[in-house]
C-alpha cells in the first residue's frame, strides 16, 4: 500500500511527515534526549544532507527541486536542535567521559581527528570559514542576483508566452503552465535569497555554541565535579569538537547543494551528464592537459608516478574521445537479415495536417519572428488578432509561423489551407513610409504600398525616419508590415476563418451565460451548418458579430417561421443596424459620404 493511501486520523500518512519533523524539532530542543535517540538523530541528518546532494546534482533545472528554500529551512532548524539536545548531554554527563553523548559524537571526536581536540577545533573553524565566507556568501549573492533579474524578465518572458500562444507555438494549457512556471521561478529565487542567511546564521550559531559548550563544560569540570583544569578541557573540549564536527560536515553538504541548485542553468540533462560532456568533450584540451602534466612529472623531485599516471589517463581519455566523435570505436559489427526489415506501412498518421493560417518567412526574416532575437513581430500579429476578434467578434484561428528556405531570404507568404493567398518583400535596412494624405512635401525613393490599408509609400533608409516623420509620413518596420499583411488576410478572408469548431466555440462561450437561448436555436430550429453559413455570410458583408447575444434572440424568433439563410442573414441585419452604422461613424457624429 501507498503511502498516499495509509490513512492516519483521516489524513494521508505523506500530509503529516512534515508536521511531525516540525513537532519533533520542537521537542528535541524542549525535552532531554537519550544517546541513543540522539546518535540516530545525527545520522538521520547526516543522511538527509546527502540525500539534498544527489536530489540537487540530479536535477535539470531549479525548478524541479522547487521546495529547497522550505528544506534547507528544516534541516538548519534540525541541525540547531541536535546542537541544543548535544549541548544539554554534554553540559551534564561530559564529566563521564567521551561516550557520554553518543557513539556518533564521540567517534567524529576521536576517529576524525585523532582524539586531538586542538586539530578538531582548527578543522572545525576552516570548515566553518569555508562554508560561512566561500559557499554560502557565492550562493547568497547568485540567489540575489538571479531573484532580482528573474523578477525583471518576468513581464517579457509573459509577453513571450503570449506571442508564442498567438502564433499557434503552443496551446493554451501549455501557455498556463508556462505562465505557473514563471511564477514560480521568481518564487524560488526569492525564496533562495532569504534562504540562504539560514545558513549564515547556522554558521555563526555553531561558532557560538562550540565556545558555549567548551567554556560552560570546563566551567562545570572544574567546579561541580571537581575535575583538574586539563582533565576538564581534553573531556569536554574533545566532545564539543566532535559535536561541532558532527553538525558542521552535514551544514557543508547542504550549502554546497545550495550553491549547485541557485548556480544551475535549466537543461534537458542532469549535472553529472552536462560535466562530462562539456568538461571532457573536447580531447585538444585533454592532450593538453596530459602534456603539461607530463612535463611536470619529468621535473626532478617532483612525484613522478602520480603525474605521469594522471597524464596517461587523461591522454587515453582523449585518444578515446576523439575517435568516439569520429565514429570509430572498435564494435563487432551486426549481421542485418534483409527480411529482418521491413519497410513502414504508409498511414493517415503520416499525412501532415494543413494549417489554417501559416507564416512563412526567408531566413533573414527570421529574427523578426523569433522571440530570442528580440522580433516584434509576433507581438504585433497578436495585437492584429486581438484588434480583429474585438472589432468582428470572430477569434481566428492561431498562426503557424515557420522558415521557408525556398523563399528569397527577404520574403514572406501567407498561406490559407496551405494555399498562398499574401506575400511580400522586405528590403533590408529600408521602412516603408505611407502617405496618409497630410505629408509636406515627397520622398525619394521605390514605391511601396501599405498591405492593410492599400495606401501608397517609399520605401526609404532607416536612418531617414525623423525626416519621413517631420513630413508627415507614418513609418511602417518590418514586423509592423508583416503584422498588417496578417490582418488584411483576417479582414479578406474572414469567412473562410470561421469553420464549424470556431462556430461550436462561439456557442459554447454563449452558452455559459444564456443557455436557453443557444438550445433555442440549435439544435431545436437551425442545424450547427446553418448558423455557420449566417454568420459567415454576415462577415462576408463586413458585419460584426461580437453582439451574440442580439444575434441568437433575432435568430431564434425567426428560425421557427424561416430557414432560409438569405432571409435569417436579412433579419438578423436589421436586428444589428445600430451597431453597423455606429462603426462608420468613427469616433464623430458626422456621417462621411461622397455623393455621386
Amino acid at each position: 500500500m501507498s503511502a498516499q493511501g495509509v490513512m492516519v486520523m483521516g489524513m494521508p500518512v505523506n500530509r503529516l511527515a512534515v508536521p511531525l519533523l516540525v513537532l519533533l524539532i520542537l521537542a528535541m530542543m524542549i525535552l532531554p534526549l537519550p544517546t541513543f535517540m540522539l546518535d540516530v538523530l545525527f545520522t538521520l541528518n547526516i543522511a538527509l544532507a546527502m540525500i539534498v546532494m544527489l536530489v540537487s546534482l540530479n536535477a535539470r533545472r531549479p525548478l524541479d527541486f522547487s521546495v529547497f528554500p522550505t528544506v534547507l529551512l528544516l534541516t538548519t532548524l534540525l541541525r540547531l536542535a541536535l546542537n541544543v539536545a548535544s549541548t544539554r548531554i554534554i553540559l551534564m554527563q561530559g564529566h563521564t567521559g567521551p561516550e557520554a553523548a553518543g557513539k556518533v559524537i564521540e567517534s567524529f571526536g576521536n576517529f576524525l581527528v585523532g582524539g586531538n581536540y586542538v586539530v578538531g577545533f582548527v578543522v572545525f573553524l576552516i570548515l566553518v570559514i569555508i562554508n560561512f565566507v566561500v559557499i554560502t556568501k557565492g550562493a547568497g549573492r547568485i540567489a540575489e542576483v538571479a531573484a532580482r533579474f528573474t523578477l525583471d524578465s518576468m513581464p517579457g518572458k509573459q509577453l513571450a508566452v503570449d506571442a508564442d500562444l498567438n502564433a499557434g507555438f503552443i496551446n493554451e494549457a501549455e501557455a498556463r503552465t508556462r505562465r505557473h512556471e514563471i511564477g514560480r521561478e521568481s518564487d524560488f529565487y526569492g525564496a533562495m535569497d532569504g534562504a540562504s542567511k539560514f545558513v549564515r546564521g547556522d554558521a555563526i550559531a555553531g561558532i557560538i555554541i562550540l565556545l558555549v559548550n567548551l567554556i560552560g563544560g570546563v566551567l562545570v569540570g572544574l567546579f561541580q565535579h571537581d575535575l583538574g583544569l586539563t582533565e576538564a578541557l581534553g573531556r569536554y573540549a574533545l566532545l564539543t569538537v566532535g559535536d561541532g564536527l558532527v553538525t558542521q560536515i552535514p551544514a557543508l553538504i547542504i550549502s554546497t547543494a545550495a550553491g549547485i541548485v541557485v548556480s544551475r542553468a535549466s537543461s534537458e540533462q542532469d549535472l553529472s551528464r552536462e560535466f562530462s560532456t562539456q568538461v571532457f568533450g573536447r580531447p585538444q584540451t585533454l592532450y593538453v592537459a596530459a602534456a603539461v602534466l607530463g612535463a611536470l612529472g619529468l621535473i626532478p623531485g617532483t612525484p613522478h608516478l602520480a603525474f605521469l599516471t594522471i597524464a596517461a589517463v587523461l591522454g587515453g581519455l582523449g585518444i578515446w574521445m576523439m575517435r568516439r566523435q569520429h565514429g570509430v570505436i572498435d564494435v563487432e559489427p551486426l549481421e542485418l537479415i534483409d527480411e529482418d526489415i521491413a519497410p513502414a506501412d504508409v498511414t493517415w498518421d503520416d499525412i501532415p495536417p494543413v494549417d489554417v493560417l501559416a507564416l512563412e518567412v526567408g531566413y533573414r526574416l527570421i529574427p523578426l519572428v523569433d522571440r530570442n532575437q528580440g522580433g516584434g513581430a509576433l507581438t504585433r500579429i497578436t495585437e492584429a488578432r486581438r484588434r480583429f476578434a474585438t472589432d468582428m467578434g470572430l477569434v481566428v484561428p492561431l498562426i503557424r509561423v515557420r522558415d521557408n528556405l525556398d523563399l528569397k531570404p527577404n520574403s514572406y507568404r501567407i498561406t490559407l489551407k496551405g494555399v498562398d493567398v499574401a506575400h511580400g518583400e522586405l528590403p533590408s535596412g529600408q521602412v516603408l513610409a505611407v502617405d496618409m494624405g497630410e505629408v509636406l512635401g515627397q520622398l525619394d525613393g521605390p514605391p511601396g504600398e501599405d498591405p492593410l490599408t492599400g495606401l501608397a509609400g517609399v520605401w526609404i533608409d532607416a536612418g531617414r525616419v525623423e525626416e519621413a516623420e517631420l513630413r508627415g509620413f507614418v513609418v511602417l518596420e518590418s514586423a509592423e508590415l508583416i503584422a498588417r499583411q496578417v490582418e488584411a488576410v483576417f479582414r479578406q478572408h474572414a469567412p473562410e476563418l470561421l469553420g464549424r469548431s470556431e462556430v461550436q466555440q462561439l456557442l459554447d462561450t454563449l452558452a455559459r451565460s444564456h443557455p436557453g437561448l443557444v438550445e433555442d436555436v440549435t439544435p431545436r430550429h437551425l442545424p450547427l451548418t446553418s448558423v455557420q453559413a449566417v454568420l459567415q455570410q454576415l462577415i462576408a458583408e463586413n458585419v460584426s458579430i461580437r453582439d451574440t447575444r442580439t444575434l441568437f434572440e433575432t435568430l431564434a424568433a425567426r428560425a421557427p417561421k424561416s430557414q432560409a439563410i438569405d432571409d435569417l442573414v436579412e433579419t438578423v441585419r436589421a436586428a444589428l443596424g445600430r451597431s453597423i452604422v455606429d462603426r462608420l461613424f468613427e469616433g464623430s457624429n458626422t456621417l462621411q459620404v461622397i455623393g455621386l
